[in-house]
């Protein structure tokens, strides 16, 4: 792939936290002399097989500097999955993000992003632990369907019979291998903003030269414990901090649950939380922080910001 290089306009470090026993990594922009009680940190949190650089065109896209910090979920980009995992445990999530929120602002609260998957857990954690967050950010973390009690044996015989069968994640040839990979799953990510996601989505296997993704196989295994709406509902009641709700005009809920969980579900289930302000952003799919940076950027921004 002959991708123009992507310049990103403001520069992450590495940084490494120890969080329930693993070594975490994150992206920092920013340093804590930016933090006030108007501005604090902003944490944000990536999705399923995705990672924290994923947010970079975002923060570049940001007006005004600020210490943001998007980490890598336990076994996700360059933070540690647990020794000898074979599953994960979505409660974990929780006490990872726990401890983060604890380790970069044990003083105040912060601003709280995510995307996906981690928009399903820091919306959850915003209902736990009201009194840490001053805004809350969720893209497209929709939640999932209802489940039923009788759908549980078939689910958990499910996840037995996934333990004894080895996961895999496909590797490949080249970083523009990766990059059309990425270009793959999301055909509205431009070329060069692929092209400077490969490396971060993806290393370089020193024995035989491959990359491979940075996420670990054991995701792909099914979660033995079923959504339980009711339970999610009730954390979600408890939010205090006013919420950001962003989706994607072209996401297409059906393409994952086909009629198991229509949007208008969604929208019900949404009215639980006590304040939101809803924005759906045109030309913008799932990825919708790669898709269209600049909006999104500018609503995120706005929204920090207001009185």
């Amino acid at each position: 792939m002959d991708a123009p290089a992507y310049i990103a306009r403001r520069t992450a470090r590495s940084e490494f936290f120890d969080v329930r026993g693993l070594r975490y990594h994150a992206h920092v922009w920013g340093d804590a002399s930016l933090v006030t009680p108007e501005r604090p940190t902003l944490l944000m949190m990536h999705g399923w097989m995705d990672v924290g650089a994923s947010f970079q065109f975002v923060v570049d896209a940001l007006a005004a500097d600020r210490h943001v910090v998007a980490a890598d979920w336990r076994g996700f980009g360059r933070s540690e999955p647990p020794p000898g995992t074979d599953a994960y445990w979505f409660a974990d999530y929780l006490g990872d993000l726990d401890a983060l929120v604890d380790r970069l602002s044990p003083a105040q609260p912060v601003d709280l992003l995510g995307h996906s998957m981690g928009g399903n857990v820091v919306t959850i954690y915003a209902g736990v632990r009201p009194e840490r967050i001053r805004r809350l950010v969720n893209l497209e973390g929709f939640g999932l369907p209802q489940t039923k009690p009788s759908q549980a044996p078939k689910r958990y015989a499910s996840w037995l019979d996934e333990l004894k069968t080895a996961q895999r994640l496909r590797d490949y040839a080249s970083l523009d291998e990766v990059a059309a990979r990425l270009r793959q799953n999301n055909p509205r990510l431009p070329p060069d903003r692929a092209a400077w996601l490969a490396p971060h989505w993806a290393r370089q296997d020193t024995a035989s030269g491959r990359w491979i993704i940075q996420g670990d196989p054991a995701h792909k295994r099914a979660n033995p414990v079923l959504y339980r709406v009711e339970e999610v509902l009730a954390c979600w009641a408890r939010i205090t901090a006013p919420m950001l709700w962003v989706q994607g005009r072209e996401t297409d809920v059906a393409k994952y649950w086909g009629d198991r969980y229509p949007l208008a579900e969604f929208e019900e289930r949404l009215k639980t939380v006590p304040r939101v302000e809803k924005i759906l952003i045109d030309a913008a799919g799932h990825m919708l922080h790669h898709d269209q940076p600049q909006v999104l950027a500018a609503h995120i921004e706005r929204f920090l910001d207001a009185p």
